[in-house]
């Protein structure tokens, strides 16, 4: 399996290059998108930290936790471990919350393997602990890692953009999506973006944050 990653536009504009060579409808939208985000982000324990406190909250509410968090210095393994369920609450998160965080600081995760590790395996790895699924592993793999490949088929504003770009009566659901998607490898994850790309465009909103 390859770990080609997605490090700079140089990587999307080939991606992108590829998704145009074999399907006439990306040959078509592409242009219209320009040039694809980046959207990388430092890999590690903050970031899956940060995947959790912003879990069915608004992006404001999840920065406001997050910057009290750092405030008080709650924001590494030892100080987390450290500190009583009072203070983590006082913060603004909530008691499931609190029980993940705390998960996630004890799993003593080695994020410098995960970066060798195949995409399955880092799924795996991260799915193993309370308060990540699959989605969350996926948006690591694509934002933290950068893997070129991945993919999330259950993400709803992806199957929702496939849906408006191929003029699909409904939208493709986890499998079907992932059938549509199988072509576009070894470039799935700029895929990804185009698709977030096209429904930002189309509903004005962000598809993903």
């Amino acid at each position: 399996m390859s770990l080609r990653v997605i490090a700079s536009e140089a990587d999307l504009a080939e991606g992108a290059a590829h998704l145009a060579s074999v399907c006439p409808v990306w040959a078509r939208v592409l242009p219209q998108l320009g040039p694809l985000p980046l959207r990388r982000r430092a890999d590690g324990f903050g970031a899956l930290m940060s995947a959790i406190v912003s879990q069915q909250i608004s992006t404001a509410a999840a920065a406001s936790i997050s910057a009290r968090l750092a405030a008080a210095g709650l924001d590494r393994p030892q100080t987390i471990m450290a500190a009583d369920d009072a203070a983590l609450r006082a913060c603004g998160l909530s008691g499931q919350k609190v029980r993940y965080l705390r998960a996630l600081a004890g799993a003593g995760i080695d994020f410098d393997a995960l970066r060798l590790m195949p995409d399955e395996e880092v799924s795996a790895t991260l799915t193993a602990l309370p308060g990540i699924g699959r989605w969350t592993a996926e948006m690591y793999l694509i934002f933290a890692l950068g893997r070129a490949d991945t993919f999330a088929p259950d993400d709803l504003a992806l199957q929702e953009a496939a849906r408006l770009m191929y003029g699909l009566a409904e939208r493709p659901k986890g499998r079907a999506l992932a059938e549509l998607a199988r072509p576009w490898a070894p470039w799935r994850a700029v895929a990804a973006r185009g698709l977030w790309a096209y429904y930002h465009a189309a509903k004005g909103r962000e598809g993903v944050t």
